[in-house]
């Protein structure tokens, strides 16, 4: 015989919403349910306790704590003179939660944060312990112990370590993100093996100035409370093996993120030729590879934040992966950095995705798995901060689509300020928000015609341009993966944005725009787009 829960909302108040979807999830989970429906007085309640005799009574109020509390006197009065008692629960505003914890007679108080799941379990009487135990301590445990909810992952680091260090304890004891990203400010990336090189004036410019291994290990035990997030950091831009090495003996790091071109003589981040940079992040790559570490090659959207064309986009995409496959790595991140170009429509965005996702996960197999991961462009963020807030979650609801393991959340100030714990929480929760709405959403993009036949054509350029590099490496062992060649490939304009112009060694060639929502390669006469066939014809490689 199913166990009975008996509802209502209290006193006054009418909205029974919320009470109506609790009370499906008890169906679910087994329970008969009794709905008294709204402004049920104290007195009636109290008299279908003793007639129907529930193992569960389910109070809802949505209204202010002063309106409640004498509802709540009354209603314990009576409830201490019944000869049966139930368990109690309550659903109401946090501020209505926070007052009925003080009486202490609900087995379990609501306030509409809890997650699905967290939800469920309590309604089956279970509560996760806040102990450390409780949080796995790696990648992949933690996606399955959080699935079908995606891990939620959010960068900091201010400009001083010791705000930056009660910041990070701050964020841990709130619990709205599974992994933090600390970023290091330029002159720890580049320098912090080599301090003497340091530029004074830029202390704490980018990120949160790391200066000795302390100082991260310092960050890593504030966040030893709340839910304990998994923590990593961005790589170093030189000395990337000793980078590694010590983020894996401070903080842990539950996967290493390293670019394969990009972070050198490219973008000016580090003076390393590219031949060498490339080679220091492959063996950078192996080393977390031989160490069981997941990656991220976080190289395609580098592109796309340049105007690159969506085609080379999807082809650097499959280039990051086969690298990594091809140096051990068998956890691969696949990050999806969604509105970058800015202009970029969402269809097309999810399109692009989708062609980058078709083609790494072509090279899956029992040693190669890959995580999706989705984040918002942060240049694409607006600078006026509650329309930032609507881009942020906007973005987040149609890049779950790709059902991603990790949600890489953006704060929604980076478009005129750092990011501050506040900042940072307030992201997460408009994250989750829009997380829990689309959760169960069960549109399939994929039989969009539009947006198919968008992605076949990214996937079909993008192997034009591998076959390019194929071609011109082809007295290389292995011509995706060689240093030279994928330099070759960047100075011959095979791999080639608009960004590049005027800079040493490079093309800049290329003509790229926004059409119809997506980013092509043009014609610099027709201004029309131009495939990839006719664009590395006029490069001198016939395909």
């Amino acid at each position: 015989m199913k166990k009975v829960i008996l509802g209502c909302a209290l006193g006054q108040c009418v909205h029974i919403a919320g009470l109506s979807h609790f009370l499906r999830l008890c169906e679910e989970e087994g329970y008969r349910t009794v709905n008294l429906g709204p402004a049920t007085k104290v007195k009636k309640f109290l008299e279908q306790i003793e007639i129907i005799r529930p193992e569960v009574c389910a109070v809802s109020f949505r209204l202010t704590p002063e309106d409640f509390e004498p509802l709540l006197k009354e209603f314990i009065s009576g409830f201490e003179k019944l000869p049966y008692k139930p368990i109690l629960f309550l659903g109401g505003t946090p501020p209505v939660a926070e007052l009925a914890k003080k009486y202490k007679i609900f087995d379990q108080i609501f306030d509409g944060e809890e997650t699905l799941e967290e939800t469920k379990d309590r309604i089956k009487g279970k509560r996760r312990t806040r102990s450390k135990k409780s949080y796995p301590s790696t990648l992949l445990e933690r996606i399955e112990y959080c699935y079908p909810l995606p891990l939620i992952r959010h960068h900091y680091g201010e400009p001083d370590l010791l705000r930056t260090v009660k910041g990070a304890r701050k964020i841990a004891r709130s619990e709205v993100l599974d992994v933090l990203s600390l970023g290091p400010d330029q002159n720890s990336q580049e320098f912090f093996f080599s301090p003497e090189r340091m530029n004074p004036t830029q202390e704490g410019a980018g990120g949160v100035p790391l200066r000795k291994k302390e100082d991260l290990k310092a960050i890593y035990e504030a966040t030893r409370c709340g839910n304990y997030p998994l923590l990593r950091c961005y790589s170093g831009t030189n000395d990337l093996i000793k980078w590694a090495d010590m983020l894996i003996e401070t903080i842990d790091i539950a996967w290493g993120a390293v670019p394969l071109c990009f972070y050198s003589s490219l973008d000016g981040r580090s003076k390393k030729g590219l031949i060498e940079a490339i080679e220091e992040k492959q063996k950078a790559i192996k080393h977390y590879a031989e160490r069981k570490i997941p990656v991220e090659v976080n190289e395609s959207h580098q592109w796309s934040l340049r105007d690159a064309h969506d085609s080379l986009a999807v082809a650097t995409a499959f280039l990051s992966a086969y690298n990594a496959k091809k140096l051990g790595v068998e956890t691969f991140i696949l990050q999806m950095m969604f509105n970058t170009p800015p202009s970029t429509a969402p269809h097309m965005d999810l399109a692009k995705m989708w062609a980058k996702l078709e083609m790494v996960t072509s090279l899956e197999d029992e040693r190669f798995k890959v995580l999706r991961e989705v984040r918002a462009g942060i240049a694409s963020l607006p600078s006026q901060p509650d329309i930032a807030k609507g881009h942020l979650s906007a973005s987040t609801v149609y890049s779950m689509f790709l059902k991603p393991h990790i949600l890489h959340i953006v704060g929604f100030s980076e478009g005129y300020k750092i990011v501050n714990p506040e900042i940072l929480i307030e992201s997460c929760r408009i994250g989750r928000g829009a997380v829990n709405l689309s959760i169960s959403c069960e549109l399939d993009f994929k039989n969009d015609n539009k947006i198919f036949k968008r992605k076949n054509h990214l996937i079909n350029e993008a192997q034009v341009i591998l076959e390019a590099m194929k071609i011109i490496g082809k007295d290389s062992e292995d011509p995706l993966i060689s240093s030279s060649n994928l330099t070759k490939a960047i100075e011959l304009g095979i791999l080639d944005t608009p960004h590049f112009k005027g800079l040493r060694g490079l093309k800049g060639d290329v003509l790229t725009s926004c059409i119809n929502g997506g980013w092509d390669a043009i014609n610099p006469n027709t201004r029309e787009p131009i495939l990839e066939k006719e664009r590395l014809k006029n490069l001198g490689i016939d395909i």
